[in-house]
């Protein structure tokens, strides 16, 4: 390709050629320099008539660069290459904690949230005033959760540079918002026996075979997508669950309920018991069980999967025959806090068993006061 012809202007060093511009097809000045800085010859661009570039401003920049006042666009290159950004530590977090869990949700909510207000920066350059901008702004997007959970992910890529001494951290200290995430779904009675013929009327039985498993064992929706036959262990009874969200492997009890399931589900020769296409390991069934809750005629807030754990821990609790520590480890509560949740229904079926021993009592009394005045009028 011919070089293009050079335009020499009045400013020494300082020349144009005729190009077109970024936004129409009209012609385009773009100006460069020429100087020698430490006995090389530097040539670059200083800029596009366009956007406000002219041979005057051309020839203030070489001088500057000359002078080294401001960096030639190799070193500001450089520099910026040598720049721990927030997009750069979160690269290197990741390389260095590549078997971290959730970390697919983790650098979804970068690319989404954080990338796009803080990628460039330092982060010694983020002022809280900033961070509360961003707060402001995701609270109207995403909930409160997610907004804590952005926040957290934020805090903890700025640890990692202080921790490894890549660059300075945050000049302040990023206070977390205050989530109230104890939020219990239920169902009653009629809304449990509706939910149970929508799943016997669907079409796809391994969605609603999904749910049930939800509901005769408390599984989270992530360990039912991983879980194999090999998993499951019926002479001794129990399913072990490998990686669960703990973080420690463990086995819960295989009920009747569930063995039943288990033995009638349908095979697809993948060694998981819920596969994906191709016999994989499945990522998402949100579409084919949130058809079934709303054929059900559940409210749209109930969630179809995590909403049956829910369902599952109340009855266990409100039955008065599991005690909490019990429901903790049926559920794979890592802390007896998440169990908590469930400790009214607990406290009102040990109220009701009391209530009984309350009501023999008095009846005893009350047999007892009518023989007595029985005798006397005898």
């Amino acid at each position: 390709m011919p070089a293009q012809k050079r335009f020499k202007t009045q400013y020494p060093g300082v020349y144009f050629i005729e190009g077109k511009s970024l936004h129409s097809d009209r012609s385009d000045r773009i100006y460069n320099i020429r100087f020698r800085k430490d006995g090389k010859l530097v040539e670059e661009k200083a800029g596009r008539a366009s956007q406000g570039m002219t041979a005057a401003r051309a020839s203030k920049l070489r001088a500057a660069k000359m002078d080294g006042k401001k960096p030639t666009n190799k070193e500001r290159r450089k520099a910026e290459d040598d720049r721990w950004t927030i997009t750069r530590l979160w690269e290197s977090y990741k390389t260095n904690r590549q078997n971290l869990k959730g970390i697919v949700t983790d650098n979804n909510r970068f690319e989404n949230h954080i990338k796009p207000v803080f990628g460039e920066k330092l982060p010694s350059e983020i002022d809280p005033l900033s961070i509360d901008r961003l707060r402001i702004k995701l609270l109207k997007e995403i909930s409160p959760g997610t907004v804590k959970n952005v926040m957290e992910l934020l805090r903890r890529i700025c640890n990692y540079a202080t921790k490894k001494r890549l660059t300075p951290g945050l000049s302040f200290t990023l206070e977390m918002p205050k989530v109230n995430n104890l939020r219990t779904e239920d169902l009653t009675s009629d809304q449990l026996r509706g939910l149970l013929e929508a799943m016997d009327a669907d079409i796809n039985q391994q969605a609603a075979n999904l749910m049930r498993m939800v509901l005769y064992t408390g599984m989270r929706r992530s360990e039912l997508f991983k879980l194999k036959y090999t998993d499951i262990d019926e002479q001794r009874g129990f399913i072990n669950l490998e990686d669960p969200k703990g973080g420690t492997d463990i086995s819960i009890p295989l009920n009747d309920a569930a063995r039943d399931l288990l033995n009638r589900h349908p095979r697809t020769g993948s060694e998981y018991v819920f596969p994906g296409r191709d016999g994989e390991q499945r990522r998402d069934i949100h579409h084919q069980v949130n058809r079934i809750r709303d054929n059900a005629g559940l409210p749209k807030s109930f969630r179809a999967l995590h909403g049956l754990r829910h369902v599952y821990a109340s009855m266990l609790a409100s039955s008065g025959r599991v005690d909490l520590y019990t429901l903790q480890r049926l559920l794979t509560h890592k802390s007896p806090q998440m169990t908590m949740r469930y400790a009214h229904l607990r406290d009102e079926a040990l109220k009701d068993a009391s209530q009984v021993a309350g009501d023999i009592i008095s009846n005893v009394v009350k047999d007892q006061g009518a023989e007595n005045k029985k005798a006397a009028n005898q």
